[in-house]
């Protein structure tokens, strides 16, 4: 049964289909069954709205400036992501690859969804977490703000090369290499 706006190609799978704008134009009888999100409800509305994707950490995926559609129309090949999506009954961890097509009207964009497999386990962590002192801990959540050591020396009133030192010693007893690392390693350990 076609669904309104049906463009001239149907699937069997749960897709929906969409324009430039990011506006649904197709949601078909797969999407409804996977989703529980009817096709009245989502043709019209904003992708990113009915979908409302959010990554494995809880960052969300589904937004305005929606990437893959823009990395798809430039000819780029995607692999598929897995987010949770919003479902009538709360989120469901899906697979959605993208897919451009030319029209007449402009591009129009395809999201061909299925349910994802189930996330791989983390791997543990090596070890007990590191014991920091409380000024170690200080310049570990000005890093996880995204600050350079600059104006974390400047905020404690200590000399660059102090918080240098600092950061040196934090990514030995993290083990690591980078800030971000470092940031996501001390989050591991619910640290910061």
């Amino acid at each position: 049964m076609p669904r309104r706006g049906t463009p001239p190609f149907a699937s069997a799978a749960a897709l929906f289909v969409f324009d430039e704008q990011l506006r649904v134009l197709c949601w078909n009888e797969g999407a409804e069954a996977l989703t529980g999100i009817t096709a009245d409800e989502a043709v019209g509305s904003l992708c990113w709205e009915i979908i409302a994707g959010h990554d494995d950490q809880g960052g969300i995926a589904c937004h305005k400036g929606c990437s893959r559609a823009r990395l798809v129309r430039e000819g780029r090949c995607l692999p598929a992501a897995e987010l949770h999506a919003r479902t009538s009954d709360g989120r469901r961890r899906i697979s959605l690859e993208t897919i451009a097509v030319a029209s007449e009207g402009g591009p129009l964009f395809l999201h061909v969804m299925r349910d994802a497999p189930a996330r791989p386990p983390e791997p543990p962590l090596p070890g007990p977490a590191p014991q920091l002192t409380p000024r170690q801990r200080e310049v570990l959540g000005m890093l996880a703000e995204g600050l350079p050591a600059k104006v974390v020396a400047q905020r404690l009133g200590l000399m660059e090369t102090t918080v240098r030192n600092h950061i040196r010693l934090l990514f030995r007893q993290l083990g690591v290499h980078s800030q971000l690392e470092a940031v996501v390693r001390a989050r591991d350990y619910r640290l910061i």
